[in-house]
């Protein structure tokens, strides 16, 4: 991070970690800036996506979050890739699910300008990685390496009767941030794709139905404002299975930070191994 400020020219120093996941996110003290440090060079397509996708929707209007124009984006540091972002001034309440579902309805509704092209929505490209690195027994990496392969079979099967459109990719509430003018900001790009709409959908069903993250309330605000409900759907259930082992992934990355996240990993990998247990999960 302090690296590729100096190489920006900006300030680093007092800088604040708030969010250490897929990602370190800095705050800079210097200027309202955040800098986004990816974990390797592997994830750099996913930050050229994540500069593409800003830009675009900057130049639709859209309610996005927003890279700093005036730098040539992304930049990589010893095999980091760093991306620079205006940071976003936190009002006093946090999004809905209601919001949620109407600014996915029109993330889906837009189209694409000629020129402009995104891969497909891809479930288990940092499987491998993930599941590789991670810090978790050997016995869980054979368990995981196994239901990926089953996951990628039933993934082969699965047969979509929407067009595809513009797709968020990791569409859930905490992705959304609302400004100290109210207005409702989606940010957190580096999964967005050209797919069916099905993958965003995903994410709150799973978290309702499965997990029960959600007041019945909530969701039916969810489904109102969008239009649709998942569950629904014939797949799915392959669905839910894949966002659940992609929680579970991404989670345990991180099982050496303390023992709050060892233990939420191991109630997580428990729940995956076994398909008709109850999901006890925590949010995270």
């Amino acid at each position: 991070m302090r690296a590729a400020c100096r190489s920006a020219g900006l300030e680093d120093g007092s800088a604040e970690l708030i969010r250490f996941g897929e990602n370190a996110l800095f705050r800079l003290a210097s200027a309202p800036v955040v800098v986004r440090v990816a974990r390797g060079e592997e994830w750099l397509p996913k930050a050229r996506i994540e500069v593409a996708v800003s830009r675009w929707l900057a130049g639709e209007g859209f309610p996005g979050a927003r890279i700093l124009d005036d730098l040539e984006q992304p930049c990589v540091v010893d095999g980091h890739p760093v991306t620079f972002w205006h940071l976003i001034r936190e009002g006093d309440r946090k999004a809905t699910y209601g919001e949620l579902g109407g600014i996915l309805r029109d993330l889906h509704s837009m189209t694409l300008p000629a020129g402009v092209e995104f891969p497909s929505f891809d479930p288990f490209g940092k499987q491998e990685l993930r599941i590789g690195r991670a810090p978790i027994p050997e016995d869980d990496r054979a368990f995981l390496r196994k239901r990926w392969a089953e996951l990628r079979d039933q993934f082969e099967e699965l047969s979509f009767e929407t067009p595809k459109g513009p797709v968020h990719g990791d569409a859930h509430v905490q992705n959304l941030m609302v400004d100290d003018r109210g207005q409702v900001i989606l940010i957190d790009f580096e999964a967005f794709c050209f797919d069916h709409p099905e993958w965003d959908l995903m994410v709150t069903a799973t978290e309702h139905h499965s997990l029960r993250w959600q007041t019945d309330e909530q969701y039916a605000d969810f489904v109102r404002a969008y239009g649709r409900d998942l569950y629904d759907w014939p797949g799915y259930d392959t669905l839910r299975r894949l966002q659940e082992f992609g929680m579970t992934t991404w989670l345990m990355q991180n099982v050496r930070e303390d023992e709050r996240t060892a233990a939420e990993y191991r109630r997580r990998i428990s729940a995956v191994r076994n398909d008709d247990a109850p999901r006890d999960w925590r949010p995270w």
